[in-house]
């Protein structure tokens, strides 16, 4: 009996090309909104989505693995992002009420006026970065199109 692996299809050039575009953008998006953000405000995007995300959880707050979930890092990482987030005065970093084992990141009031003041910013650099270089493309089926791509299997 042959274990081996069915050969997989090469990709067509115009699969090839999508993924390598698609590859740029997923690096160039992030990386030019920390420019702007840091030259701005001293913030990278990652600092930015995790007050984001914050702000949007019930009560500000969150339990690390759910904020992580949410930003699509590693706990480590969100750990590393909310630690720089309390230096700073963002965030707070309490024991999870429901049963102390875990840990939760709470939003402060500057943590929320720092996402307000970024909030404009982010707004420019994506409409210099990214919308004003697709006028007249229809989003909505690029939008659908990214959220198959990261839909859960």
């Amino acid at each position: 009996m042959d274990d081996a692996a069915p050969p997989i299809a090469p990709l067509t050039p115009e699969q090839d090309d999508f993924a390598r575009a698609l590859a740029r953008a997923v690096l160039y998006i992030p990386r030019s909104f920390t420019a702007d953000l840091g030259r701005d405000l001293g913030m990278t995007s990652t600092e930015f989505f995790t007050l984001a995300h914050l702000s949007d959880a019930p009560g500000g707050r969150a339990r690390m693995g759910d904020l992580a979930l949410a930003t699509a890092l590693s706990l480590s990482a969100t750990t590393r992002v909310v630690g720089q987030l309390a230096r700073a005065g963002y965030v707070t970093k309490v024991r999870a009420a429901d049963d102390g084992r875990g840990w939760e990141a709470h939003l402060t009031q500057a943590g929320r006026d720092q996402l307000a003041r970024a909030y404009p910013h982010r707004v420019a650099s994506l409409r210099h970065r990214v919308f004003d270089r697709l006028q007249g493309v229809d989003l909505e089926p690029l939008t659908r199109a990214l959220d198959r791509i990261v839909a859960d299997d």
